[in-house]
């Protein structure tokens, strides 16, 4: 007979003294706020492509059903015509971020970023006995925005999982205090898919035992959720249920991967085009862990196929390593052993294993001929969409467009049509700094000539053959251009 070991409750803090911080609709609101005439406009941020993606709604576009993650045409579908689609700009996120943070980090030394647009913060130090907690964190809110100029969401808990769901709860732009006797009153009100770890899988099994909220939840008992979500899974749930979570809030976070992927447009046929492409993405790839001066031993590729079928391989190399040619050969090995006989729709390469110290990858014996062979790790095969393999940690999002690169010490690009889409920076000698609104089919580009410092600004027609027009770097919260060591700090 198995005995069910149930979990021991933790001990957990006497104060609601863990703050999440959540930006609003943060991609959407940076756009907004440097580009004044988009104020009070449904905003899309992500891809222009067919097969794009939102990665944030503003919450005016949010209002007609848009939202992160759906397909963009979709969600143009759902907006009216006043809707702007813009692409995202991540160099400007940064700055913006950094100012949030600095807002957290004023109060607390204990700040965990988690995402470019939320931190968890550990206030017992800065909070006295005597403190109104609910004003400390209006405090950090108004200060927040004195910084960035942007609105934010604050919860407060005794633990990470109950300050999260507070933040949430707070939607846009307020402060929640869950205090510990107000805990059960909070959670167990609450859809059972509010909570971390419960997704569409897990909450349809749920459905099945009649389980819609935490309470109900919380009725289950342990070996019937061990039964519905494994043992772990399980676990999880009972304690989460009930609020435990004594996570501590931690100031370090090891970097784990660095990756980009991307959907095309068309799918990609025959072996010579994918391979094409698999080098575009190692590119980036590449790029974004030079950023971080770090080195990797495993490369893992990722293939969605036309049918929507995921493939994942990976090859681990005999030691860490920097060295782009035994990375990018390592790439091309892993999609080797995806065997990919379809149509593609969507590459991405991630690099794991990560280290500070990387040793030179001098071609040994047979290394000659095949540089960059490594220990090919075993795959089950084709997966379902949406069940990837799991890698060491997530590569970075790809919401179907372009990761515009950012104009560095060499100055502003000047381009052509073809090198520019909505959203993007730009500047003429004649009428100064403004931003893409669209592309004409005659290749005209739409600028619309204002910052956050002008207000709403004029529209015209610029034509690139005739007009010198350039890419310029965005700009941050304080109106200057973002510089490239700065759009990687965040």
């Amino acid at each position: 007979m198995n005995l069910v070991r149930v979990p021991l409750a933790p001990v957990l803090r006497a104060r609601a003294t863990v703050a999440h911080l959540d930006a609003d609709a943060f991609f959407a609101s940076v756009e907004q706020h440097q580009r004044p005439s988009l104020r009070g406009r449904p905003v899309l941020v992500g891809g222009v492509g067919p097969r794009s993606v939102v990665a944030t709604a503003s919450y005016e576009a949010r209002r007609f059903g848009a939202r992160s993650a759906m397909p963009m045409e979709l969600a143009r579908r759902l907006c009216p015509s006043s809707t702007v689609v813009v692409v995202p700009r991540f160099a400007a996120y940064a700055a913006y971020s950094a100012r949030i943070m600095a807002a957290l980090r004023e109060v607390t030394d204990l700040v965990e970023p988690v995402s470019i647009d939320e931190a968890y913060a550990d206030l017992g130090a800065a909070a006295g006995q005597d403190m109104d907690l609910e004003e400390l964190a209006l405090g950090i809110r108004e200060r927040a925005r004195e910084l960035s100029g942007l609105s934010v969401s604050i919860g407060l808990g005794r633990s990470k999982l109950v300050a999260k769901l507070a933040s949430e709860d707070a939607k846009p732009g307020g402060v929640r205090v869950v205090d510990p006797d107000d805990e059960d009153d909070f959670l167990l009100a609450l859809p059972v898919r509010a909570l971390a770890g419960v997704g569409p899988v897990s909450a349809a099994r749920l459905d099945e035992l009649g389980v819609s909220t935490v309470a109900d939840l919380r009725r289950q008992p342990l070996d019937t959720l061990l039964m519905v979500a494994g043992e772990a899974g399980g676990t999880n749930l009972y304690r989460i249920a009930r609020g435990w979570d004594d996570r501590p809030v931690t100031t370090v976070r090891e970097r784990k991967s660095a990756g980009a992927e991307h959907t095309f447009d068309t799918d990609l046929h025959g072996r010579a085009a994918i391979s094409r492409e698999l080098d575009r993405v190692v590119d980036s790839a590449l790029a974004r862990l030079e950023r971080h001066a770090v080195a990797a031993r495993t490369v893992v590729v990722k293939v969605r196929l036309s049918s929507f079928t995921t493939l994942t391989r990976s090859v681990t190399l005999p030691r860490p390593t920097s060295d782009e040619g035994a990375l990018r050969a390592a790439a091309h090995r892993a999609l080797e052993l995806a065997e990919v006989t379809e149509p593609v729709r969507l590459l991405g390469t991630s690099f794991h294993a990560l280290s500070e110290h990387a040793q030179l990858m001098l071609p040994l014996d047979d290394e000659a001929e095949h540089p960059g062979a490594g220990t090919a790790a075993p795959s089950p095969g084709p997966v379902p969409a949406g069940q990837d393999l799991a890698a060491t940690g997530p590569a970075a999002p790809d919401p179907g467009g372009p990761d515009p690169a950012l104009p560095g010490a060499a100055g502003p690009v000047r381009v052509v049509a073809a090198d520019v889409a909505p959203g993007l920076d730009v500047e003429t000698a004649a009428h100064g700094r403004g931003w893409v609104v669209r592309v004409g089919d005659d290749g005209r580009v739409a600028v619309r000539f204002e910052t956050a410092r002008t207000g709403p600004g004029y529209q015209r027609w610029v034509d690139p053959e005739t007009e010198d027009l350039v890419l310029v770097a965005p700009l941050g919260p304080d109106g200057e251009p973002v510089l490239p060591s700065e759009a990687d700090e965040t």
